[in-house]
């Protein structure tokens, strides 16, 4: 069986471009499908290319998000993940983990703080 890395419900992650790292708390989701980024957070770190747009349904409904590509670290693991691009301002976090990133060999303990 694949080694398994182990995760909270939150966790902190760090963000890399090849000038920029900035480190966010992260939510962690397994219900989301696709992991997405604050729209002022891939500004500041300078991400994309665009890869493409996507009808994406969410809990305040259907709406068309961009898709773009941003490498991460997570719980110790670098990956390169896409995500869409959203206005989370209203969130408390700025960016969520989803299925994408978590089928690369995670398991989520919500015991875990990873804050």
């Amino acid at each position: 069986m694949q080694e398994r890395t182990i995760v909270g419900l939150v966790e902190r992650v760090t963000l890399q471009t090849p000038t920029i790292t900035k480190e966010v708390i992260a939510r962690i989701d397994t219900g989301a499908t696709k992991s997405s980024i604050d729209t002022t957070l891939a500004t500041e770190l300078h991400l994309g290319p665009i890869l493409q747009t996507r009808i994406i349904k969410s809990a305040s409904g259907k709406s068309t998000r961009p898709i773009l590509e941003a490498t991460l670290t997570i719980a110790g693991k670098k990956l390169t993940a896409e995500f869409t691009v959203a206005d989370r301002s209203h969130m408390k976090y700025t960016v969520l983990i989803g299925q994408n990133i978590l089928s690369k060999g995670f398991l989520i303990d919500p015991d875990k703080k990873g804050e």
